[in-house]
């Protein structure tokens, strides 16, 4: 590779980064208007592995708003993230698959805490706006109090 395709390589590196950054955000600080527009218009969201639904960003959005609102603290911890960019005979394509770890502690209005853990699956692609999400998959491994599922 020459190191204009490596410089390539690492602006899309943290570009993605800042989408997911920006996912766990939205989430958290209730910014449902954010959470949609890091979507593509065809963007879908899968929350069923945490009890949630599957659909259109838009519509796992209202849901999510309604789900998460009782949760007076929200925090999405994505980590271990590893991102496979597609390669285009070395050179960086428009297409890019990033599985990470989450670990989420929520506390509910009521004061009961909620913490789960488990793994995301996102599928983004390159527009002209930049990077967006084509789809994400939660993957809820374990949970952790007493409270219905949460999503997330």
């Amino acid at each position: 590779m020459t190191q204009r395709v490596d410089l390539a390589t690492v602006m899309d590196r943290l570009a993605i980064d800042e989408v997911v950054t920006r996912y766990a955000v939205a989430v958290d600080e209730g910014d449902w208007p954010g959470y949609r527009a890091l979507f593509t218009p065809d963007g879908r969201a899968d929350y069923t592995a945490a009890g949630g639904i599957e659909g259109p960003a838009a519509e796992v959005g209202d849901w999510l708003a309604g789900t998460l609102g009782p949760y007076a603290v929200r925090q999405h911890l994505i980590v271990n993230r590893r991102l496979r960019i597609q390669d285009l005979g070395g050179y960086p394509g428009d297409r890019a698959d990033l599985r990470a770890d989450y670990l989420s502690p929520l506390r509910h209005e009521s004061g009961e805490q909620l913490m789960s853990g488990g793994g995301f699956v996102f599928g983004l692609v390159r527009g002209d706006e930049g990077w967006l999400v084509r789809s994400v998959v939660a993957r809820e491994t374990w949970r952790h109090g007493a409270l219905g599922r949460a999503g997330g």
